[in-house]
């Protein structure tokens, strides 16, 4: 916790009078008041990076979805073989989540982010070449998916690790949210770069776009905001951070008996599993419905909507803490809207007739699940900050196994598909929030309390 008044009070004043703001100073009052959390300047250069590192993972990521149909035609696949590619990215998705969350814990969530940037960075270049090169194209671009999301599992259990860590509570929304909007601006990168990138030059330049700016940023993020101690990772600090002197002392089995801790979990494998469903089949049921439809537009509108809807909810969340709501009943007003009207717009979707009716929900159904970032993603931190990446990645593994099964099984039916994977997940969690009283609130209770001790960073 940060440390108020008294001589490490004095300590920070001075030093946001003085002139001579070094890194050096900084480091030095921080160190002398325990003083976990990011300053001013750390937080903006970090969000700002982390930002745009969240974007180029759904660069990445989007690179298989908007070249599914030219590659389909190119390597002559059906629809149910595009549908095991496109879901072979989530089997190595959902094996990191827990992974990723607790080597985050322990170690920091920014190693964790930067060492899987680079890695499936990597992965997304090297894609096309290494499918000119193999007789069995469909196998290797499946093990490469599932490579990606085995890399890519660990990003955002490390971002929930990280801020519960480093970012106040009272600017916690608002940082979530911004990062958080950097899905969907990556999504509209490459809906926009990435479709003409397709038309002018190919598939093949997709991934090297995507590839090639991810390695880009990992070396940035290396070369500037990491401290020397932090650039990488040694199996004797591996070793460490699974052996039973690193676990906290928290009960497990008491801890996942509460129902707050399980609405958390239900409500995000709702949310994530809904995200995966609209991410990879919503450019197909356009493109299917709409013909003659231009893939710039309805691979671009909804995520221009979400973006400042992202950034608003945040600053909405975290401004009516400031005035004096209270934390618990904004967290649920943020996941009503996130979960409960934007799947009114996903039903709407389905049953849309004129194009440009389509594209209004869509990206009213796409903008309003923006507010899940100021709902469960910081309720996990405000629930267990101390084990938040490891609690986010149980619940996203979840995510995971359910969109997995949605994006597989989808293929022959995505009208539908989207329909009843997004409406029943939707109103499911809904009705388990109500029923578990979501979010959780941790005072009074001894287990929640428990996880509220930051650790100690090694």
């Amino acid at each position: 916790m940060a440390s108020k008044g008294g001589k490490d009070g004095y300590y920070r004043n001075d030093l946001e009078k003085s002139s001579l703001k070094t890194p050096q100073s900084v480091d030095r009052v921080k160190r002398n008041s325990g003083d976990p959390y990011w300053s001013r300047k750390e937080s903006r250069m970090w969000t700002g990076a982390l930002l745009v590192g969240t974007c180029l993972l759904y660069c990445a990521r989007s690179t298989m979805p908007i070249c599914a149909a030219t590659m389909s035609e190119s390597f002559g696949w059906s629809k149910k073989q595009s549908g095991i590619i496109l879901s072979s990215f989530f089997w190595g998705y959902c094996m990191t989540q827990v992974l990723g969350g607790h080597l985050s814990d322990k170690l920091g969530g920014e190693r964790v982010i930067l060492l899987s940037a680079v890695t499936w960075g990597l992965i997304t270049t090297i894609t096309p070449l290494s499918v000119h090169v193999t007789s069995h194209p469909l196998t290797l671009i499946s093990f490469l998916r599932f490579l990606m999301g085995l890399f890519q599992g660990v990003h955002f259990p490390a971002l929930a690790s990280l801020f519960s860590q480093r970012v106040r509570e009272s600017e916690r929304a608002f940082t979530c949210s911004v990062v958080g909007c950097g899905s969907q601006f990556g999504t509209l990168v490459m809906g926009g770069a990435g479709s003409l990138l397709l038309e002018w030059y190919g598939w093949e330049t997709v991934f090297y776009f995507a590839g090639f700016l991810t390695v880009l940023w990992g070396y940035c993020v290396c070369a500037y905001l990491l401290k020397n101690k932090e650039k990488g990772l040694t199996f004797e600090e591996l070793e460490k951070s699974f052996s039973p002197s690193s676990v906290t002392h928290v009960n497990w089995k008491q801890f996942f008996k509460k129902a707050p801790v399980w609405a958390v979990i239900i409500a995000q494998v709702s949310v994530a599993s809904t995200a995966f469903t609209l991410f990879s089949w919503m450019p197909t049921f356009f493109k299917e419905r709409f013909p003659d439809a231009k893939g710039w537009v309805f691979n671009v509108v909804p995520w221009v909507v979400a973006i400042p809807a992202a950034v608003f909810s945040g600053f909405l969340s975290d401004y009516l803490i400031s005035k004096g709501y209270k934390t618990v009943w904004v967290r649920k007003v943020m996941q009503v809207f996130g979960m409960g009207v934007s799947s009114l717009f996903v039903l709407g979707l389905g049953q849309t007739d004129t194009y440009w009716q389509a594209i209004l929900f869509a990206s009213l159904a796409v903008g309003l699940q923006t507010f899940n970032h100021s709902g469960v993603t910081v309720n996990v931190q405000d629930l267990a900050p101390s084990c938040a990446g490891l609690l986010f990645g149980v619940a996203n593994t979840g995510g995971a196994l359910l969109g997995k099964f949605s994006v597989a099984h989808a293929w022959s039916f995505p009208v539908v598909g989207l329909n009843i994977s997004n409406i029943f997940s939707h109103f499911l969690c809904l009705s388990l929030c109500i029923l578990f009283k979501f979010p959780a609130t941790l005072e009074g209770d001894p287990i929640l309390s428990a996880t509220r001790g930051h650790l100690t960073m090694t």
